[in-house]
C-alpha cells in the first residue's frame, strides 16, 4: 500500500466534473507478507486475524475473548460450542425479558426506570458533527489497572 501527498486538485470538465489529483512522490506504507502454509485449515485467516482473539491478562469479565462458545469453537469442539452459544443467547434473552418486566413494573407504579447505559461510554453531542454519539470515558483503563470489575454483569 502506498500513500502520496496531494499537491493540487483540478476539476475535469470533460468527465462529469470529476476531481483530478496531482500528487507528489509516493511512499510505501505497508507490504503484504506471504501467507504461511496450512491456512486452509484455519479458514485462510492471516497472522493478524488469528491473534485478534488471543486472551490478554486482566481484561474485564465481559470481554468477548472470554466467550466460552468461541473458545470451544477455536478448540474444534463444534457441537459443544453450539450448545454453549445457545445457552448464552437464552441467557441474554432472559436478561432482556427481566429488564422489560422491571421497566413495565416501574411504569405501572409511576416510577422512572433507569434504562441500560454502556459501562465505558457516555452519550453526548459531538461538537463536529452536531449529532449525539458515544464517547469513551477512559474508565475501563482505570478499572483494568486496579482489577476492579464490580460494575460488570455476569454475561457468560
Amino acid at each position: 500500500m502506498e500513500c502520496a501527498q496531494v499537491l493540487n486538485i483540478t476539476i475535469d470538465k470533460s468527465s462529469k466534473d470529476k476531481p483530478v489529483y496531482q500528487t507528489g512522490p509516493s511512499k510505501l506504507l505497508w507490504t503484504r507478507r506471504p501467507l504461511p502454509p496450512g491456512l486452509e485449515k484455519v479458514y485462510y485467516f492471516g497472522e493478524l486475524t488469528m491473534t485478534l482473539n488471543e486472551m490478554e491478562d486482566g481484561v474485564a469479565p465481559t470481554d468477548s475473548r472470554r466467550r466460552p462458545d468461541q473458545r470451544l469453537m477455536e478448540q474444534g469442539e463444534w457441537d459443544e460450542a453450539n450448545r454453549e452459544k445457545l445457552r448464552l443467547e437464552e441467557k441474554q434473552r432472559a436478561s432482556r425479558r427481566k429488564r422489560e418486566e422491571e421497566a413495565k413494573q416501574h411504569a405501572d407504579e409511576g416510577k422512572v426506570y433507569e434504562v441500560y447505559r454502556p459501562k465505558w461510554f457516555k452519550r453526548e453531542m459531538d461538537a463536529f458533527s452536531k449529532t449525539m454519539s458515544y464517547k469513551f470515558t477512559n474508565e475501563y483503563w482505570l478499572r483494568k489497572r486496579n482489577q476492579e470489575w464490580t460494575r460488570c454483569a455476569n454475561i457468560f
